[in-house]
């Protein structure tokens, strides 16, 4: 018989999570401080990352600050290095760095505005994936969670590029959890709906704010501390036996 009390507990565990300095990222990398990990942040703005450690430290947590963009393959191996050199081992990631839609219509769509949702959504999500999967496989055991979208399998104007991405994610999260099963690493992936953030709030805000509320059978958009119970939970060993897998929390919204 297991304890769950104990099996959400992530006490000294080494976790990472990428696009850490705001929204869902930030709230993940509280939850998972909280939860009693040593977090490792990554963000693009240095500023929201020495925020994020005051708020951290003020807890007694211990946070590695390491600012710098997932959609760099050098950077990224780096920043996994700087990981690993400073607890020694990698015992989970959560990949929630990524860009929003530039909510334009496909036709319209620029090749540049394209590639850059492809080169940070996807492959910076491989890049991350890659490098802490190499470090876990050595040492036989580790969680990875990418993070997706309800997107990923539900149909939205204007986001192509999004949409095409966070399926990517999805598709890669089940190749991967496939292939290194064995080896004692689990992959899986966390979609979430639509929360309230900096990033969504000039959508949530306009004229498609009603309609997406009206479609989440909750009646409402979440705050972005009720994705921390889900992520702790998937880099915990309380989802021991969980991999290859999509935990969707998002109001009911792909239940329709």
């Amino acid at each position: 018989m297991t304890d769950v009390n104990t099996d959400l507990r992530l006490d000294g565990r080494t976790v990472w999570v990428t696009g850490a300095g705001k929204g869902l990222g930030r709230a993940v990398a509280v939850a998972l401080s909280q939860a009693g990990a040593h977090v490792a942040v990554t963000a693009r703005t240095a500023a929201d990352l020495e925020s994020l450690e005051a708020e951290l430290s003020v807890n007694g947590g211990k946070v590695l600050v390491l600012p710098g963009s997932v959609a760099d393959s050098a950077a990224v191996r780096t920043t996994v290095e700087r990981v690993t050199g400073w607890t020694g081992r990698l015992d989970a990631a959560v990949n929630c760095a990524g860009v929003s839609p530039h909510f334009t219509r496909s036709e319209s769509v620029a090749d540049e505005d394209w590639q850059r949702v492809l080169d940070i959504n996807l492959q910076g999500t491989f890049y991350c994936c890659r490098e802490a999967g190499r470090v876990m496989l050595d040492q036989g055991s580790g969680s990875i969670v990418n993070v997706s979208s309800v997107h990923a399998r539900t149909g939205f104007e204007r986001i192509a590029a999004y949409a095409a991405s966070k399926g990517g994610v999805e598709a890669l999260t089940r190749a991967l959890a496939v292939e290194w099963a064995d080896r004692g690493v689990r992959v899986n992936a966390l979609a979430p709906g639509y929360f309230r953030t900096d990033l969504s709030s000039g959508l949530l805000d306009s004229r498609w704010g009603e309609r997406i509320v009206r479609g989440t059978p909750l009646g409402r958009v979440g705050d972005v501390g009720e994705l921390g119970g889900a992520t702790v939970f998937l880099t915990s060993d309380a989802s021991r036996f969980v991999t290859g897998t999509t935990l969707t929390v998002d109001g009911g919204w792909t239940a329709r």
